[in-house]
């Protein structure tokens, strides 16, 4: 997973001093009541610790990750953008993975309001058709209408709902590469 820049952001591997921003954001019901089949507060600094460290070391297939994005002067840190397989809807638990690629971001609500959504993921997109994807899909809670309008900023478009992931109902947004 390599390092991704825009003018103002830089869009890194977590590393264990990101810990407490992780937890001071995931902690806040205003960022996860969108987050999951059944949303749910960090608990304490531990579960962030644990989730820093699984973010730290992702190895998935490039072009896939999770990145911490910051300011790229200060080192300000404004949330995480993603880029993963998309689990499949079904009775195996964990779920599998349906074959698609997933974009996503949870910001700091310190950070919301300021394009730093929709600057990071339209990087993570053009990263993705950089190294070969040719579709990218989008799944917020259908009530999650700011997500979905960061989404339709980068070019994605509406597919209506769909209960094909995460085994529950979820606003569906693709976006294919355009070959030329």
């Amino acid at each position: 997973m390599q390092d991704l820049e825009t003018p103002r952001l830089r869009l890194r591997r977590f590393r264990p001093d990101d810990v407490d921003f992780v937890f001071d954001t995931y902690s806040r019901w205003d960022v996860q009541r969108f987050i999951g089949r059944v949303p749910r507060l960090m608990a304490d600094r531990a579960e962030a610790i644990e989730r820093v460290d699984r973010y730290a070391v992702w190895d998935d297939e490039e072009p896939k990750g999770i990145w911490l994005i910051a300011d790229r002067k200060s080192g300000e840190r404004f949330g995480t953008a993603l880029l993963k397989d998309l689990p499949a809807s079904g009775p195996a638990d964990p779920l599998q993975p349906s074959g698609e690629t997933e974009i996503g971001w949870h910001l700091h609500p310190d950070a919301w309001g300021r394009g730093i959504a929709s600057e990071a993921a339209q990087r993570v997109l053009e990263y993705a058709f950089e190294a070969g994807l040719d579709r990218v899909l989008a799944v917020t809670h259908p009530e999650n209408t700011a997500s979905q309008a960061v989404a339709r900023r980068i070019g994605m478009r509406d597919e209506g709902l769909t209960d094909a992931y995460y085994n529950t109902t979820c606003a569906l947004l693709r976006i294919d590469r355009i070959h030329g």
